[in-house]
């Protein structure tokens, strides 16, 4: 007996396939020839650990430079040996950016070297003394006094050589009058007639320095008499003896401070103890009863117990 077997033909005829392409093995293709698969590229482990050492590198000498900035700071400066400077101008022409306020970089920056070429200063040093503290050393050139030539001052050594030539006039530096010179140039000597004068005058300032005395001139007369300013104050040293008249100083100029004229101390010696000061003449001041006044004359005081103190 034969059995029938009934067939149902799905629509799209005969051998249509119903799947997608199948190739490379019986797997589908995952999208456009050459795409990268979704996610971007994957890192290997040895990269992974290349980039974890890079950021530990970084942040390491972030800290490092953090710790230095911090630990190397300069708070404390201490200057030394500047007159015609103030700290402040001293500190300005070392401190001169913001790294060098680091002590680190002002050891790699002064090691071994000087700072030269500033008026009136021979050379600075910059010391480290610790990780937040600095000493700056000035050494100033060797000024024994100044002449005024065409406007402007002109500073000169021990030997009379001109150092400086300045606008501004420096405290504690005497100008010195009386010498005769036609003409000046910068780092000659003074074209003076007897050259030993420049010895004399080094000697003076000396003297005053050693009395803590600043005077304002040192006029030398044609008898090679020696004459101090102290504002309105002359003072009359002679041509010999200078420490021992000098040294009476201290103890008589606070005694006639307002006052203008002259203290007699060319004749002055130890044992003759003979000072006078002599007042300048001055008039008297306008009143009522008389408009016009005769000038009272100069009058001398013998200071002899004043400057035996």
């Amino acid at each position: 007996m034969t059995t029938k077997r009934n067939f149902k033909l799905m629509p799209g005829g005969k051998g249509k396939k119903t799947g997608g392409r199948k190739g490379n093995g019986g797997r589908r293709a995952s999208g456009r020839e050459g795409e990268l698969p979704a996610g971007g590229p994957r890192i290997s482990r040895s990269g992974r650990t290349a980039l974890a050492v890079l950021a530990a590198f970084l942040c390491l000498a972030a800290g490092g430079l953090l710790f230095a900035a911090n630990r190397f700071q300069v708070k404390n400066i201490s200057v030394e040996g500047n007159l015609h400077y103030t700290r402040e101008e001293i500190i300005d022409m070392v401190l001169t950016d913001r790294l060098s306020y680091n002590s680190l970089y002002l050891t790699l920056k002064y090691r071994n070297r000087r700072i030269e070429d500033i008026p009136f200063i021979q050379t600075m040093s910059v010391n480290v003394v610790s990780p937040d503290s600095i000493r700056i050393i000035v050494y100033e050139k060797t000024v024994a006094g100044y002449v005024e030539y065409m406007g402007r001052f002109m500073y000169f050594d021990r030997d009379g050589v001109v150092v400086e030539s300045s606008e501004t006039r420096t405290m504690g530096i005497p100008q010195v009058t009386g010498v005769k010179f036609d003409h000046v140039v910068l780092y000659e000597p003074l074209p003076v007639e007897d050259a030993s004068i420049f010895q004399q005058i080094l000697s003076i300032t000396q003297m005053l320095s050693k009395y803590e005395i600043t005077a304002d001139k040192i006029y030398f007369n044609e008898d090679d008499s020696v004459t101090l300013y102290f504002g309105d104050v002359r003072v009359r040293l002679g041509s010999s003896d200078y420490e021992e008249k000098v040294m009476r100083l201290p103890y008589i100029l606070p005694r006639l401070e307002g006052e203008s004229g002259v203290l007699k101390l060319e004749n002055y010696t130890e044992e003759s103890g003979n000072i006078t000061f002599e007042r300048d003449e001055k008039n008297i001041p306008e009143t009522p009863e008389t408009e016009e006044t005769e000038p009272t004359g100069e009058t001398e005081e013998t200071l002899e117990e004043e400057a035996a103190e």
